[in-house]
């Protein structure tokens, strides 16, 4: 099986992060842990502004790999934990490096060059801008079909983008958006780009001539106003309740159904 790579590049003020996967596009541990060294050392380079792209055709981040979920729901299992939400997990990677993203003062951009489900949909919500490319690409948060929730702070970053009742929309009923849509819902930045990495060039090079410290200031001001930080108890309790699910006799069948190719994250659980 091939493993994720996070590849990081610096153009003046202008840093780059590219993910790949051979295996689909998707996330897994050693993708995981790559982004959070990488994030750490933008945060410590601090370059204006920080577009994140797809390397793999056709995907930014499809999503979380199913057989990760796999092996970490069997290890809980035979440990026999027991989760619930009055009991906070503490922050793994993916959850460290996008809190790190948002405390930063660096601004970072997603250019959605491909199809972002699940994880890689909840790097693109910790980003402070979110653009489209044209094409057959999927993108949201349909874990709801295998059982699951948005383990990554996608319950409590998207109802503060979209409002609460489109945020449940997207979250219970399993379905994904198409660039469109993302558009029309405020998700990403209009218009659907031809090319999402050039348009995020273009949008990266206008900040980065600004004055310095006024971006980054205005970032963190913004920030505030929008509600809690990734630090606010409801990011805990999300993280609790998805190792809970992750435990349960129907999800971690519709997990393994997923890890051996015999379903996908969008499909319905009747289907």
């Amino acid at each position: 099986m091939a493993q994720g790579n996070v590849d990081l590049q610096f153009e003046g003020r202008i840093a780059r992060i590219e993910f790949s996967n051979p295996d689909d596009g998707l996330m897994d541990e050693t993708m995981e842990a790559e982004f959070l060294r990488t994030i750490e050392f933008v945060r410590t380079a601090g370059p204006a502004v920080c577009i994140l792209s797809g390397a793999t055709p056709g995907y930014f981040i499809r999503h979380y790999d199913l057989k990760v979920l796999e092996r970490r729901a069997e290890k809980m299992a035979q440990k026999d934990f027991s989760f619930s939400a009055d009991r906070p997990v503490p922050e793994g990677a993916i959850h460290t490096a996008m809190r790190l993203m948002e405390e930063s003062g660096t601004v970072f951009i997603a250019a959605l060059n491909g199809t972002a489900m699940g994880g890689g949909f909840e790097i693109a919500l910790a980003c402070d801008f979110r653009l489209v490319e044209k094409g057959p690409y999927q993108f949201g948060l349909p874990e709801i079909n295998l059982g699951l929730l948005p383990g990554a702070g996608g319950t409590q970053r998207l109802p503060r983008l979209v409002g609460l009742a489109r945020a449940l929309e997207i979250t219970l009923l399993g379905g994904t958006l198409d660039g469109e849509a993302m558009v029309a819902t405020g998700l990403a930045t209009g218009p659907v780009q031809d090319n999402a990495v050039e348009a995020a060039t273009r949008m990266a090079n206008r900040i980065a001539a600004q004055p310095d410290p006024a971006p980054a200031h205005i970032k963190q001001l913004v920030r505030r106003a929008a509600g809690p930080s990734a630090e606010d108890a409801g990011f805990g309790a999300e993280r609790a309740l998805f190792c809970d699910l992750m435990l349960g006799a129907r999800s971690r069948e519709l997990v393994r159904e997923g890890a051996a190719g015999r379903r996908s994250i969008t499909d319905l659980p009747d289907s």
